[in-house]
């Protein structure tokens, strides 16, 4: 018995040393990954890299099952929200039932965005207004918006979408562009009126939770320097010693962008977004009514009799004697879109527009001879990844090529700021409204519009973006695996800079990145619907108009989404290669659960989802017990994951041992969880088999019953814990769906 005793003392010891753990991923019995789509081809599992490299699958949706519910709750992954868009002078209101999966009688499977011209009337608050107050505002359509955030998150990978874009192109329509072939290049921008996007943001901000991105959104700086940039624009600054909620101190963070597409029409964007901006002095120059009175947007036109407000540095002399040193990013490369048809009057000869930067551009326009086809000055023009035999910046072959997008950032202020960049600023008459923390800041989009394709918009396309973090990092896009725009952590950390040096150095984007789908309208943006600002057919007299307003819905389309990473994981202090939307580079869960008041509303509750993972077998949503007794975490139903022990197992294939809540102070593991936790179950396991060989002191049975008493008494010991203030994980079926929600008034988060 003394034998015994001892071990029995051991394990309790164990049972401590273990509840100081945090929460752990353990493998599928079956070896299917926590976030792959057991649907995903075996072709699909492995990618090469632009740099040669493979790397693995670590996530996938085929999206392979019709009729998906993404409300709150309802899936592992993506999260649909319910809510008014408030930026970018948005026309639609996203709602949940715009959005589900889809299988066609082809057997194409995909998940949908669904875009429909319906009026809605609301009452929202308006914090920019003077005094704020609610107002009553008309939206004309109604669209969705998918998320995975604080769901799923990566830090550096390669990300592949499938997606066919929404488009006025049925038969009926009378789009004259559908006559082409799939490689004809898209002309009539009308009939293409949405502005879809598939993109990335770091998880300190939730999209269009204007609360959540306030002095976060999109800031990718880690440096305290007062004299370059006052550090109280950023809300978790690298001067803080102590930001609490979990966070690094002295880390300046952020919820810097990605975009891997956005917009439609004639050409899509891809973009970075990132703060703090260049200053005045390293921008385009805007135009000027001495010389732009009647044509004030001309830069979007590349049209300005303004000297050098059509592109950067371009006259040379010009920006050379105003400026003395060089704008804008640097180095940025630029590929064709090779889908698109040629056209011999685009073709360009590497020689020609190397000899022409060299001796200077007099002119205030570019040509085909004279800049390179991005239109930026500064671009690089060496051979595509040292091997050729095209050269970045040269449209060698007259295709599609991207160029440098006029739209290059806004600055950003609270209602009460003064300053006369920003694009309201208050006036000495108005009070302040105190309503927000002051701040005023330049962001930067640093971005390329590349012209598309029919193709884009009558069949499916890959889009992809390769992301790798620290100093010898970057950003590729691609379409199809061939190379279309690439920036390099050294355009963020390499800068022009004045006498003065006020010019940021910003990091390559290294921010846990969660993923949007949406499909927006908007008055403002290139693409616009018709009579934007009024109801689609306007008086319904113009029979053009009429016959697009038909084509609605629209329809964003995603046939699967895949994301690739290094198998070896992290490849260095600033080389970040992971998954999770906490990880400990850089902490967001306990700040989140801090400000949760930022990131929900009554229709959009953040909901925590245990299992839901797709499965093909009940091995796909268990630990492997490596010949230890059978603990059975999961079982899948219905082609889906359930958790059997949902406040102790976790994660999409309930395989993640949860951690004990922060609020708790039990010491104990059995004090701590509810179900099997796995310290006991393996301790548990390990007495068994020493029972055979002391069958004459105990019996297996006895054990069993004292472990089901320890759990027993664990769950009624966590039942009588006082819950913490913020939500934690909730559990939800998808039939609790079916009793009506309270409507939220948008007292918050609208703009």
């Amino acid at each position: 018995m003394r034998a015994l005793g001892l071990v029995l003392v051991a394990l309790s010891l164990n049972l401590l040393v273990v509840a100081a753990v945090s929460e752990r991923e353990y493998p599928t019995k079956s070896d299917v990954k926590q976030w792959v789509d057991p649907a995903t081809p075996d072709s699909a599992q492995q990618i090469t890299t632009s740099r040669g490299e493979t790397w693995e699958l670590v996530m996938s949706d085929e999206f392979n099952t019709a009729n998906r519910s993404f409300r709150p709750g309802d899936d592992h992954l993506w999260t649909s929200i319910e809510k008014p868009d408030g930026v970018n002078g948005a026309l639609e209101v996203y709602s949940h039932n715009m959005t589900s999966t889809k299988c066609d009688d082809d057997g194409t499977c995909y998940l949908y965005i669904k875009a429909v011209d319906e009026v809605s009337k609301l009452t929202v608050y308006n914090a920019y207004l003077s005094p704020a107050r609610y107002q009553n505002v008309t939206f004309y359509y109604r669209a969705g918006m998918v998320q995975s955030w604080n769901k799923f998150c990566y830090q550096g990978g390669l990300i592949e979408v499938r997606a066919q874009l929404p488009g006025a192109v049925s038969k009926e329509s009378g789009n004259p562009d559908i006559s082409l072939s799939k490689s004809g290049r898209v002309a009539s921008s009308s009939y293409y009126p949405t502005w879809p996007g598939i993109w990335m943001m770091g998880n300190l901000g939730r999209a269009i939770f204007s609360a959540s991105t306030s002095r976060m959104w999109p800031f990718s700086y880690n440096k305290c320097e007062p004299d370059v940039f006052d550090p109280r624009n950023q809300r978790i600054s690298a001067c803080d010693d102590d930001p609490g909620y979990g966070l690094n101190k002295n880390q300046g963070r952020g919820a810097p962008e990605i975009d891997i597409l956005e917009g439609g029409g004639v050409a899509i964007s891809s973009s970075l977004q990132i703060a703090p901006g260049m200053p005045s002095d390293f921008r385009l120059y805007p135009a000027q009514e001495d010389y732009d009175s009647a044509n004030m947007y001309c830069v979007y036109k590349y049209d300005c009799k303004t000297p050098g407000a059509n592109y950067v540095d371009v006259p040379t002399a010009y920006y050379e004697k105003k400026r003395g040193h060089k704008s804008w990013y640097q180095g940025l490369r630029y590929a064709a879109n090779n889908f698109c048809e040629p056209s011999e009057d685009e073709i360009q000869d590497v020689d020609t527009i190397k000899a022409s930067l060299e001796a200077g551009i007099t002119d205030n326009v570019c040509n085909v001879d004279t800049c390179p086809a991005s239109s930026d000055a500064n671009s690089d023009l060496a051979l595509i990844d040292g091997v050729g035999p095209d050269y970045w910046g040269i449209n060698s072959n007259g295709t599609c090529f991207p160029v440098m997008n006029s739209y290059m950032g806004a600055y950003l202020c609270d209602p009460d700021n003064t300053d006369e960049l920003c694009p309201e600023p208050r006036n000495s008459s108005t009070p302040k409204t105190e309503i927000m923390e002051p701040f005023g800041y330049q962001m930067d989009a640093v971005s390329a519009n590349w012209p598309v394709h029919l193709g884009a918009y009558t069949d499916y396309f890959v889009y992809q973006v390769e992301w790798v973090t620290g100093t010898n990092g970057y950003v590729r896009w691609m379409g199809a695996g061939q190379p279309l725009f690439e920036v390099t952590a050294d355009a963020f950390s390499v800068v022009p800079q004045n006498a003065n040096k006020t010019n940021p150095q910003k990091l390559m984007l290294e921010e846990p990145m969660s993923i949007v789908f949406n499909v927006a309208l908007s008055r403002s943006w290139g693409a616009t619907p018709p009579n934007p600002g009024s109801e689609c057919r306007g008086d319904g007299t113009n029979e053009t108009v009429n016959k697009i307003c038909d084509d609605f819905p629209l329809y964003l389309k995603i046939d699967y989404i895949r994301v690739y990473q290094d198998p070896k994981g992290n490849r260095g202090d600033d080389d970040y290669m992971q998954l999770g939307c906490d990880p400990g580079s850089h902490p967001t869960k306990q700040w989140i659960e801090g400000h949760i008041d930022e990131y929900e509303d009554s229709d959009n509750l953040w909901m925590e989802v245990t299992g839901r993972a797709f499965c093909e077998s009940d091995d796909d949503c268990t630990i492997s017990n490596n010949g230890a007794q059978k603990l059975v975490t999961g079982k899948c139903v219905k082609s889906r994951c359930v958790c059997s022990h949902p406040d102790s197992w976790g994660g999409p294939r309930c395989t993640l041992a949860l951690a004990e809540d922060s609020s708790s102070t039990s010491v104990s593991m059995t004090q701590r969880t509810y179900g099997p936790p796995m310290a006991i179950s393996l301790s548990v396991a390990i007495v068994t088999l020493l029972s055979t060989v002391i069958a004459a002191w105990m019996s297996v049975r006895t054990l069993k019953r004292q472990a089901e008493a320890a759990i027993l008494a664990a769950e009624q010991k966590k039942l009588e814990q006082v819950r913490p203030s913020f939500p934690t994980r909730v559990n939800i079926s998808i039939d609790e769906y079916d009793t009506p929600q309270p409507k939220d008034n948008y007292s918050q988060n609208f703009l």
